[in-house]
């Protein structure tokens, strides 16, 4: 049996009778007038296929990151089902936090920041956190304030940013080896087990980076067809 406990806007999150969670993927993906972005807050359109394809990438890099030993919610999944178990996992503040790795200038960044930089310029594996928020835009927050609100500590954040930039190395290195690159990549970390152990949830997908080849952005669908192939 299993109880729906969140519908998000790419997957559902559903209560399982052991304990554990199961994540349903969807074929929605993140944009702005039908262009995908990994950094938008609502579904900018729907891609055939693509909830599969997010799933068969997320399982490909979870088992990689476990073996690197990094921490994950990730048990199993049925890839025919679009579905993945996972470990509960206990999010930071009210509807958690958003851990952004950017290896080149593009996107929101980009938004920001462009009288300073241009598209593609590269950048030192910049971490940067922002709360979720849809109703905000998913304001960036520093580490100091993410202390003072009592979101996570400043320990935390340590960790949590080391564990950022581990991983995306890893993801950055699977990539190159495609002859891809990584211009940024998001991840959400929780406090998972027993002992609360800070890990690595939700997924890791073309639906959470932004990938290019030889400069040209490479859609999610293609990019995990030539990671997986």
């Amino acid at each position: 049996m299993k109880k729906l406990i969140y519908s998000g806007k790419t997957k559902d999150v559903y209560q399982l009778d052991n304990g554990n969670c199961l994540l349903k993927f969807k074929d929605d993906v993140t944009g702005e007038n039908g262009v995908f972005d990994p950094g938008a807050n609502a579904v900018g359109l729907i891609i055939d296929g693509a909830g599969r394809a997010c799933l068969r990438l997320s399982v490909m890099f979870f088992e990689i990151l476990q073996a690197k030993g990094i921490p994950t919610h990730y048990i199993s999944a049925d890839i025919d089902d679009a579905a993945m178990t996972v470990k509960p996992a206990t999010v930071f503040g009210k509807g958690g936090i958003e851990v952004i790795c950017r290896y080149r200038a593009a996107g929101s960044f980009l938004r920001r920041f462009g009288s300073y930089i241009s598209e593609g310029d590269p950048l030192d594996a910049f971490v940067e956190t922002t709360i979720k928020d849809d109703a905000r835009q998913d304001p960036p927050i520093c580490g100091s304030a993410l202390a003072m609100l009592g979101i996570l500590t400043r320990d935390e954040h340590s960790v949590i940013t080391d564990l950022a930039k581990k991983t995306a190395a890893i993801v950055k290195e699977t990539l190159a080896a495609k002859g891809l690159d990584l211009y940024d990549i998001k991840f959400e970390f929780g406090r998972v087990g027993p002992d609360n152990g800070i890990a690595l949830i939700d997924e890791i997908s073309g639906g959470n980076m932004r990938v290019c080849k030889n400069g040209e952005y490479i859609e999610p669908l293609a990019m995990t067809e030539m990671i997986l192939s």
